[in-house]
């Protein structure tokens, strides 16, 4: 199979206050391509898109199940931008951990409990 794109869609009992999070909190870049105001740019060929679901209710329930990852471009960067996440309430379960594999992650919790990682590989 060879893919073009690819678009990680996610669902929520409250789909209009994740899309804020992701717009205001953690500062992702809308795709206005997709013509909707819960549609990401998250790297190329690829989106991130928020929406509503009607089975989706409550939080996630097994939120390590799909962790969605956000990758930056320096170890520091994973630091600045925890830090400013945090400075704006955001909760972090876990910070710059190192990785057998050499990446550096810190997780947070978006406002369904879903797992979000800041990841980067490290540099020596």
């Amino acid at each position: 199979m060879k893919v073009s794109s690819f678009i990680l869609n996610i669902t929520s009992e409250q789909p209009d206050r994740l899309k804020q999070f992701y717009r205001d909190t953690v500062q992702l870049e809308p795709n206005l391509d997709m013509g909707e105001d819960g549609a990401f740019k998250v790297g190329a060929g690829a989106s991130f898109v928020i929406d509503g679901h009607s089975e989706t209710i409550g939080t996630a329930k097994e939120p390590q199940r799909a962790l969605i990852n956000f990758w930056v471009d320096t170890p520091a960067d994973v630091v600045t931008e925890r830090e400013r996440l945090e400075a704006a309430g955001v909760t972090f379960i876990r910070k710059e951990g190192t990785e057998y594999w050499g990446g550096v992650i810190s997780t947070f919790l978006d406002p369904d409990g879903n797992y979000c990682q800041l990841m980067s590989m490290k540099h020596d």
